[in-house]
């Protein structure tokens, strides 16, 4: 799979709906699917596996929602995504989910049918966490695809050779074919070739992928060394990480970052302003703390409260299916740029300062998502929390003008301080504990961007925290990572609430 980027993995995508992992990663799972099928569908068979994470969470937390909606061929911020069902029947595609016993390593796998009147395809793909995928096989051959590059699939008689300038070509047996796969910046020429049947596979990633790329550093430690005692800002430093992997220039770079927090400030305000949606626990909740903040009557918590009262109007947007950033998740999309933008406003600093702490925080990122991961579903909210306070305590100290080691200092202490932490959603929504578990991560980014500003040891190198991290999931019961089946989830209020919200859904019968 291709190479980390802050704009593929890190901050975003740009989406709507309640879990990055879960709605997102499914639209682009759905959209690869459809160009399989060249948009030709009548019956789409979906297969999870019973030890996973999706049999009990893929309605509520937005995967079908997203895999409908990359099925119609929609983008993750479509406005249209609530509506993903309806519009599917309405297409005539027949969709079939069953829960099936095969043992899936990954607790994201999603296994396809395709089928229309000439042909019928399958697809097996993981979502890896953050809205990122991995294709692992189609039509039962391993097919490898991370949904960056134009996938050309060519299948031939075995007698005949061919040749493909591109990044990549892979060759895989069927019967009497071969099938070539062909990765490239563009969809190849193949008018001059016998094939029997050709697939075009278009990228479904902001950043496409490249197979020679030279990267500065892919770890902490390695960027470490390399800067030495410049004492390059972290920002700059992430600007000379992403000009190698897109092949950006500076000044490309710093201006996808801004497009990306001014998204996250009109993001903010329709959320302080009020949103509806009707399937959720919580309802509008950010504009009464506005209320009292502005008179005076909470508690003085300084730049604080404003940050929380992002926050809070973040998440509101998520659970509404407005348009939010996965930064790095849409479970943890609130707390990075609430304490960002939030702080930022306090100081006065302006968007391009905003996005040079956003950039900071998405090297922390690069980080964690090169060595581990960004899902729930398999590190637990460490995985998401955790990774949320640690970037956003790098992009603090960036923005109070700390030295590079101090940002490096404040994401460690902040990650320290979160492993452990298990996902538990409240009547298998993304809301509660998600809420608290975003503010507690932004209140935590600021402490410890605090305490590395004043030159507290966090004695432990980022790295070995990530490591560390990784090292704690893979002892966490499967309860414990985004499952609906422990912790808060499973208590009594909580299945109550679930079973009101199944009710209401269905038309109240309350039997659900």
């Amino acid at each position: 799979m291709s190479a980390v980027s802050i704009f593929n993995d890190v901050i975003g995508p740009v989406m709507r709906g309640p879990s990055s992992s879960h709605c997102a990663a499914a639209l682009r799972i759905g959209r690869l699917a459809r160009d399989l099928m060249e948009g030709d569908m009548i019956e789409v068979l979906v297969e999870f596996d019973r030890s996973g994470s999706l049999p009990t969470t893929h309605e509520s937390q937005g995967s079908d929602m997203g895999l409908f909606g990359g099925l119609l061929g929609w983008d993750a911020d479509d406005e249209r995504l609530p509506d993903s069902a309806q519009a599917l029947e309405n297409a005539g595609i027949t969709l079939r989910f069953e829960t099936v016993d095969v043992g899936d390593p990954h607790p994201n796998t999603y296994r396809l049918t395709l089928r229309n009147a000439r042909e019928q395809h399958s697809l097996i793909a993981i979502s890896t966490g953050g809205g990122m995928i991995e294709v692992l096989s189609i039509d039962g051959m391993p097919m490898p695809m991370d949904g960056g590059y134009h996938e050309t699939l060519i299948w031939l008689p075995k007698t005949v050779q061919a040749e493909f300038e591109a990044d990549e070509v892979l060759r895989h047996a069927a019967g009497d074919l071969h099938v070539f796969q062909v990765k490239a910046a563009a969809f190849v020429r193949t008018e001059h070739l016998p094939a029997i049947a050709v697939k075009r596979l278009s990228p479904v990633l902001p950043v496409p992928s490249r197979k020679e790329m030279r990267l500065p550093f892919t770890s902490c430690a390695e960027m470490l060394a390399q800067d030495g005692a410049r004492q390059t800002p972290l920002w700059q430093l992430a600007v000379a990480y992403e000009m190698a992997r897109g092949k950006f220039t500076e000044r490309d770079v710093i201006e996808k970052m801004i497009a990306i927090v001014r998204i996250l400030r009109k993001s903010i305000t329709s959320g302080i302003a009020g949103t509806q949606y009707e399937d959720r626990v919580l309802g509008h909740q950010s504009g009464r703390f506005n209320e009292l903040m502005q008179a005076g009557r909470l508690l003085d918590g300084g730049a604080l409260n404003r940050i929380v009262l992002y926050v809070t109007a973040l998440m509101e947007v998520k659970s509404s299916m407005g348009v939010i950033v996965a930064a790095p998740t849409a479970g943890a999309c609130a707390a990075l740029p609430g304490a960002v933008i939030g702080m930022a406003e306090a100081m006065g600093k302006s968007e391009e300062e905003m996005a040079q702490a956003m950039l900071a925080s998405g090297i922390v990122g690069v980080f964690i998502a090169t060595r581990w991961t960004f899902a729930a579903e398999v590190g637990g909210c460490q995985a998401e929390g955790g990774a949320a306070a640690s970037m956003a305590a790098a992009a603090l100290v960036t923005l109070a003008g700390g030295t590079r080691d101090q940002a490096i200092a404040a994401a460690s202490l902040a990650f320290q301080s979160m492993l452990g932490l298990i996902c538990d959603p409240i009547a298998n929504r993304v809301e509660a504990p998600c809420l608290g578990k975003n503010v507690m991560a932004a209140s935590n980014a600021l402490s410890c961007a605090n305490m590395a500003l004043a030159d507290f040891d966090p004695l432990i190198p980022l790295d070995e925290v990530i490591d560390a991290a990784k090292s704690v999931a893979e002892r966490m019961p499967r309860e414990h990572r985004c499952t609906s089946l422990g912790g808060l989830a499973v208590t009594p209020t909580s299945l109550e609430i679930q079973k009101r919200l199944s009710a209401k859904k269905c038309g109240g019968c309350g039997s659900c």
